[in-house]
């Protein structure tokens, strides 16, 4: 089942982003990451729940312009049981209600699978550099 974030998911949430991302930067954390996304667009932070087990998330955003999906992330356990492509399609249909026309993400280079994953959910590889700036550290 696919459902909105609430804070009864936090350790489960924070579990899978240990286990997705085990090498992720600071700023990443779960307690700041997901405490920031609940101050803006709440319930475009999904979680996927196995009777009341977190098994999966999901961050989208929309800033009027461009939808983003984030943080999209499934237990290695429940992989390959259709959770990703369930977070992904409830997060555009979210996305799209609020009039988005265009979704965006980022995926690491090296991270082949993920690619395969988004390109088999209809997204495609634009020719793009990806730039960042850390304004807190």
């Amino acid at each position: 089942m696919i459902t909105p974030y609430g804070s009864e998911h936090f350790s489960g949430v924070s579990a899978l982003w240990a286990e997705a991302f085990p090498n992720d930067a600071p700023w990443n954390a779960a307690a700041d990451s997901i405490a920031e996304k609940l101050r803006f667009q709440p319930d475009l932070m999904l979680v996927a729940l196995d009777g009341a087990s977190v098994v999966g998330s999901v961050m989208a955003g929309y800033e009027g312009h461009r939808g983003w999906i984030s943080r999209i992330a499934v237990l290695a356990s429940h992989r390959g049981r259709g959770v990703g492509r369930d977070l992904l399609a409830e997060a555009e249909h979210r996305l799209a209600a609020l009039g988005c026309v265009k979704v965006n993400l980022q995926v690491v280079e090296s991270n082949a699978a993920t690619v395969s994953f988004y390109e088999r959910s209809g997204y495609s590889i634009e020719p793009r550099i990806s730039m960042s700036k850390l304004l807190r550290r």
